[in-house]
């Protein structure tokens, strides 16, 4: 069995040392109290993760600043904000695990809906984020801005952080003042980058002078902006040597302001893509380099670490999905770990900031650390699971880890349901580890799993248990399009499953989702590999342009069809736009809006648009319109036992997530 050694060694930053290579990524959470003060809610979440084994923590926090404030967020703000700090501080210290206050500053990129005002930055440079032009700092606010952030850092110290960090990332103010693209001034702070970088400069000089000598300051930066205009990384070893110089003792290398045009942290993006950031920082800096986004892998964290490509590893969204990811690491037990899908569940749009509690789709207890607790038992009971996708699973592993004596039937012979489609179209591989972490549970909590056995009435009432859970799934809708019955008429599933023999010409009737992932799948077909692209090219075969045409025009002309007036409508608002692109980028691929599918025929698909018909050819017709519920058995139960319960799309046709946190709130209450 593959070994972990150097994400488990100590570090040291400045005079703080750190127990492994395990950062935990910052992120805003809405987990604050009303006041902006640390509540039982906030410290019981970042408590867990420190229990789970992570070495140093990164805490968004924030000081007021020219009416800059952050909704349900942890203020600095003074000694009254002390008493939260240090509960949550010392609930993090007692695992041994470190923290650091981030200095959080969004400038322009704060919505104007938070603050009740226009919003400052370095010029008045619409915001891409907002849409809204904010107002240019004068320069007696700027120095009042540094000593506003100091002062956070000093009430930081004071509440029990063991470092600080100035954020330089996500486009937020720092960057504001860095980036040509929004800084216009004339004065000292701006310019040429002496002078764009003066306000960072001056901002942890003075840092340094209110937290004293050897407590650490961090600088979280982007290793490229990824903004047309921008800086690039070349611009950025640059800056970071500057900022080594005058205080930094480490630097945190994230990638992209957050309204850059390439995706940063969907599953799209590769696993540890972004390292190559970092090791272009390390190169440059003695002190020492975390590198963030994309890093769910701990083999490949390892791997970074020991190519000195970088010293820690960060991880957010991972150590959502499973806080316990360092400990298992640490104890061998890696099929035990439920990894990060990159499915951004976890960053609703807008939601976060009317103050909605964020959310895992494959971990229900995110935020409500307290509240979802798993306990044993007060009686063991035998509970039949009918259906073994994600719900089915979610229940049978909660109900056996509160050892309750759990049998699981299922009719197919593999286990996972929608699962195992839902990892098959192009950039959605990553929910593949989730059919594997719940495969590895089933034998490990000693499930009884029947695959291959319908679950019938007449079966159920035999075994007489004291509860059943009912997760049936769901099956694909059959719209009611004249010519449905045709021989060129296929389901999306037999297309991902491969069952079906695809013409030339291709329309995919429905474009949720669903569709919009079979129609990237089938374009891609005939497509070459990017490996077999940069074997092309580097062996002279052909140009790196031409390669890359190759990976992206297969053999399949492709029309998706969409009765809404956006294609993927149902998809999470921060994966959507980088799927969108993938969609757009393939030259055999069209998609066409608010058009209705009114017949299908020999020839291909007859359509209504705006009141006009037209006619698309297809040798193929692919049904992509969604599934309904398949939920027979959940009447046919009603009586059989004690307790009898439904989840998954069995009740109602919907996303993964929902299936999972309604499997983990069954699996609790009974």
């Amino acid at each position: 069995m593959r070994k972990i050694k150097k994400l488990l060694e100590p570090i040291k930053i400045a005079d703080m040392e750190v127990k492994n290579r395990f950062f935990m990524s910052p992120m805003g959470n809405s987990l604050g109290e009303r006041d902006c003060m640390a509540g039982d809610r906030i410290i019981a979440y970042f408590a867990e993760r420190a229990k789970g084994g992570v070495g140093l923590i990164d805490v968004v926090c924030f000081y007021e600043d020219f009416g800059y404030s952050m909704p349900l967020g942890l203020s600095l703000n003074g000694a009254k904000y002390l008493p939260g700090l240090k509960r949550l501080t010392d609930a993090i210290h007692v695992y041994g695990t470190k923290v650091f206050a981030q200095l959080m500053h969004q400038g322009s990129s704060a919505p104007s809906v938070w603050l009740g005002h226009q919003a400052v930055s370095a010029s008045e440079v619409r915001s891409g984020l907002t849409g809204e032009v904010p107002r240019a700092l004068t320069i007696d606010e700027i120095k009042q801005t540094i000593e506003n952030l100091a002062e956070g850092a000093y009430w930081a110290k004071e509440g029990g952080f063991d470092g600080v960090e100035a954020i330089a990332q996500g486009g937020y103010l720092i960057n504001q003042f860095l980036s040509p693209v929004t800084n216009k001034r004339t004065d000292e702070y701006g310019g040429d980058l002496e002078g764009r970088i003066r306000f960072p400069v001056e901002l942890i000089k003075r840092i340094r002078e209110r937290v004293g000598p050897g407590y650490p300051i961090s600088l979280r930066i982007c290793g490229d902006d990824f903004m047309p205009g921008g800086n690039r990384q070349e611009d950025i070893k640059a800056i970071v040597q500057i900022m080594e110089k005058v205080g930094v003792d480490v630097i945190n290398v994230a990638a992209g302001w957050h309204q850059c045009h390439v995706p940063l942290i969907t599953m799209g993006v590769p696993r540890g893509h972004y390292v190559y950031l970092a090791q272009g920082i390390k190169e440059v800096v003695g002190v020492p380099v975390i590198s963030a986004h994309r890093n769910n892998d701990p083999f490949l964290a390892e791997q970074a670490l020991l190519d000195h490509r970088a010293d820690m590893i960060s991880m957010g969204r991972p150590l959502l999905a499973d806080p316990e990811l360092p400990n298992k690491v640490a104890e061998g037990r890696f099929k035990e770990i439920r990894m990060c899908i990159a499915c951004n569940n976890c960053f609703p749009a807008g939601e976060m900031m009317d103050g909605l509690i964020p959310e895992c789709a494959i971990n229900a207890a995110v935020g409500r650390e307290k509240e979802r607790q798993l306990v044993p038992a007060k009686k063991r009971k035998k509970v039949i699971v009918v259906g073994a996708g994600p719900g089915g699973l979610e229940a049978a592993r909660v109900l056996a880890i509160r050892g309750h004596k759990v049998i699981l039937y299922e009719r197919e012979e593999r286990l996972g349901g929608q699962l195992n489609l839902a990892a098959i179209p192009p950039e959605r591989g990553e929910q593949a580890s989730l059919l594997d972490y719940f495969s590895n549970e089933m034998e490990r909590l000693g499930v009884d799993v029947r695959m291959g056995k319908e679950a019938s009435a007449k079966l159920l009432r035999q075994q007489k248990p004291d509860a059943i859970v009912v997760a049936t799934g769901g099956t694909p809708i059959r719209p009611d399009i004249p010519g449905i019955d045709g021989d060129n008429v296929v389901y999306a599933a037999e297309v991902l499953e491969e069952k079906v023999e695809l013409g030339k010409n291709v329309v995919v009737i429905g474009g949720g989702s669903v569709g919009a992932e079979t129609g990237l799948y089938i374009a891609r077909k005939g497509t070459i590999t990017p490996e077999s692209a940069v074997f092309l090219a580097t062996k002279g075969a052909m140009d790196a342009e031409s390669a890359i045409a190759l990976t992206l025009r297969g053999n399949k002309k492709v029309t998706i069809l969409e009765m809404l007036g956006r294609i993927a409508e149902d998809m999470n608002r921060s994966t959507r736009w980088t799927y969108i692109q993938s969609l757009q980028t393939q030259p055999n691929l069209e998609m066409i809006t608010k058009a209705k599918a009114v017949r299908i025929t020999d020839a291909g698909v007859v359509y209504n648009q705006q009141g006009e018909e037209k006619l698309i050819e297809a040798d193929t017709v692919v049904i992509a319109v969604g599934t309904k519920p398949e939920n027979s058995l959940v009447e046919a139960v009603k009586g059989l036992a004690k307790e009898t319960y439904a989840v998954g799309d069995c009740v109602e046709a919907r996303m993964i997530r929902d299936a999972i946190h309604e499997g983990y709130d069954v699996g609790r209450m009974i």
